[in-house]
């Protein structure tokens, strides 16, 4: 099939440099906007797919609560609370339970604060436990059909369990919630019925990732999609979102050509380092929690997270550095600065682009 990535109309380079200005202000700025906190290392499954390569006794000990919140108190005062989401993700966040003190501490304090979840430990109890902590956003994975979704996660009892907890949000109208499934070779094929199922249940926020290799990924390249079926997926969003029954968006990572802000709500761009920041399980400073360890800009235990958020982090604010290989000449760099930062390998490399992905179908 032909690639038809390079074409964009007039009214979409004019959006792309709209945006380009926004972000370019953004980091400038730099305002934290996104902290998460990679609160264990332990997971209660054994996903095919983890980039982090999560296990279920972790040799990486558990950050202490007190430890995470003297971080918290050394942001607050240069920041608004109400305006910085704090994200709770793992591993399996809810592997601890502690969280209920966290959440209540971070609430107290101003933060809307969530958690990243396979659902498994999510028991009606435990959710109502976490809501009484003032718990705000929960993200849910499910992976397709049960066969898929089980094969996937390692866990005869995954999917049934995903369900549950979904079924329990949607009738907790306060918290803002969403379902996030992963696109592989094995549920591409049945993604219509899948919203359709979604749909029925009662779900109406959506999110679709596609696999990038690293972690266990890394392992199993049969994960990918071909480009064709990669473009079938931003056809399949693009049409589910003129339908406008269930808000569905492609993930954050990867510069889209001519399916920028026609699959997500905005135009492309990762803000890494610029918004969003994360706390690692190790102490680790760094941006979103897929970011290679190599791109860590320091650590609690030796440094104060705000004066490295405010005085590190050039390597993603300014990423000419990432005009090399095959991005050295291409005429999208302006917009896409290198694809997102979690798909470059130890020496800065890019794994691969999206764009280049994009075919005519």
């Amino acid at each position: 099939m032909k690639n038809n990535s390079g074409r964009l109309s007039l009214r979409k380079r004019l959006g792309l440099e709209i945006a380009l200005k926004i972000r370019n202000n953004l980091r400038e700025l730099h305002p934290l906007r996104q902290l998460f906190w990679e609160c264990t290392l332990q997971c209660n499954l054994a996903c095919k797919h983890c980039g982090s390569d999560c296990r279920k006794m972790s040799e990486q000990k558990d950050m202490s609560a007190a430890d995470f919140l003297q971080v918290v108190d050394s942001i607050t005062p240069h920041v608004n609370p109400n305006e910085v989401n704090i994200i709770i993700t793992g591993g399996e966040p809810l592997m601890r339970d502690d969280l209920e003190e966290v959440g209540m501490a971070l609430y107290r304090k101003g933060y809307p604060w969530g958690i990243v979840s396979n659902g498994l430990y999510l028991t009606r109890e435990r959710l109502d436990s976490l809501m009484a902590a003032g718990l705000h956003a929960v993200t849910i994975s499910l992976d397709g059909f049960a066969e898929e979704h089980n094969w996937l996660r390692g866990n005869p009892d995954s999917y049934e369990k995903a369900l549950e907890a979904i079924k329990m949000l949607v009738h907790e109208p306060e918290l803002t919630w969403d379902v996030v499934t992963c696109v592989n070779r094995k549920n591409y094929s049945y993604l219509e019925e899948l919203k359709a199922y979604l749909y029925t249940i009662g779900v109406r926020n959506w999110r679709i990732f596609t696999i990038f290799p690293v972690g266990r990924a890394a392992n199993h390249p049969e994960f990918q999609l071909t480009d064709e079926e990669f473009t079938g997926v931003l056809e399949f969003i693009k049409k589910v979102r003129k339908e406008g029954r269930v808000h569905l968006s492609y993930g954050c990572e990867g510069f889209l050509g001519k399916y920028e802000s026609e699959v997500r709500d905005h135009f492309y761009s990762c803000n890494a380092g610029i918004s969003v920041a994360s706390v690692l399980a190790d102490g680790s400073i760094s941006s979103c929690p897929s970011i290679r360890s190599n791109f860590h800009q320091g650590n609690i235990y030796e440094d104060d997270f705000m004066e490295v958020w405010e005085k590190r982090f050039q390597v993603f604010r300014n990423r000419e550095w990432a005009r090399k290989g095959e991005c050295a000449d291409c005429s999208f760099f302006r917009y896409c600065e290198g694809n997102g930062m979690h798909l470059h390998n130890d020496n800065g490399d890019l794994l691969f682009c999206h764009q280049k992905r994009i075919v005519e179908l």
